[in-house]
């Protein structure tokens, strides 16, 4: 006598392929996927990088017209207000700088002048930070030093030149000086703004929570003072580049303000536009380091 618990189900004795049919048709698999495209991708990446195509298409456009009309400028010798009679056409131009590049005293010039700008700048970066964090924290130090900064940063760099003649030993070490004062003044003023726009809040919230003055200072003064101090760093790094070529065409012998200086001195029209399109090239160049760098220490403000 078989047992009850044993009993097996009317359907479980239904054949395998009469089960198979009753549940319907079995689904097709999904066909396999296909990669995108070359023109796919191509829209896509277009479609992403838009407004920076934009934006670059426009600036080709620009330089594209400013040869244009330096060209018919200089071709036509246009006299109006201003004369273009002796001004060199870009042909000349590019003749002139292709001479140049292969000239090893013209890479030395500029070899040169990045060594000032490198040794003037970082030298008003680490004290300009530092010290302008102190003078906002603490108003004692802000007192001692502001009013002295406040005398002396209108004076341009120029007119300190004889004054670091007899400063310094060498031409060198006073032309880094004046690079020097050229940074260093933008850079203390812009991180002392950006410590006066600290939240009082953010403050009050770190010290309500145990944080010690140290702790302060690291964690939401230098943050919050950041956007402000890169800010002070690009404008000190453009007019350390002002300073640095007044200083090199008065007193220097080596560097790209001489270079042009000297150009002038010999008539060589040519040499002059190419010293100072050296001098904007390697500017923009140090401008958009500076700008790279605070990107890299401040990701929260890329769009």
């Amino acid at each position: 006598m078989s047992s009850p618990a044993l009993a097996r189900h009317p359907e479980d004795s239904m054949p395998a392929a009469t089960a198979i049919a009753e549940a319907g048709p079995v689904p097709a698999p999904f066909p396999p996927a296909t990669p995108p495209s070359f023109g796919t991708l191509a829209l896509r990446w277009y479609r992403l990088n838009r407004a920076g195509l934009r934006a670059t298409a426009i600036g080709i456009i620009s330089l594209l017209a400013f040869l244009l009309v330096w060209h018919l400028l200089t071709t036509y010798r246009v006299v109006f207000f201003v004369r273009f009679t002796n001004v060199p056409s870009p042909l000349a131009v590019y003749a002139s700088f292709t001479k140049a590049i292969h000239d090893p005293k013209f890479l030395l010039h500029i070899l040169l002048s990045c060594r000032r700008i490198l040794f003037g700048f970082s030298l008003a970066a680490v004290v300009g930070v530092p010290l302008g964090l102190i003078m906002g924290r603490f108003k004692l130090v802000h007192e001692i030093i502001f009013p002295v900064a406040e005398v002396l940063r209108p004076i341009p760099a120029i007119a300190w030149v004889p004054m670091a003649i007899m400063l310094w030993p060498t031409n060198e070490q006073s032309i880094v000086f004046i690079t020097f004062l050229g940074a260093f003044f933008p850079i203390l003023v812009n991180t002392l703004h950006g410590m006066s726009l600290v939240d009082p809040v953010l403050v009050r919230a770190a010290q309500c929570l145990g944080a010690r003055e140290r702790s302060i200072f690291r964690e939401v003064y230098f943050p919050a003072s950041m956007p402000h101090i890169f800010t002070g760093l690009t404008v000190g790094m453009g007019v350390a580049w002002v300073s640095l070529i007044a200083a090199e065409m008065i007193s220097g012998q080596y560097g790209i303000g001489y270079f042009t200086w000297e150009a002038y001195s010999l008539v060589q029209y040519a040499d002059i536009a190419v010293g100072m399109i050296a001098i904007g090239v390697l500017g923009l160049g140090s401008s958009l380091l500076i700008r790279g760098a605070g990107q890299l220490v401040m990701p929260w403000r890329l769009k």
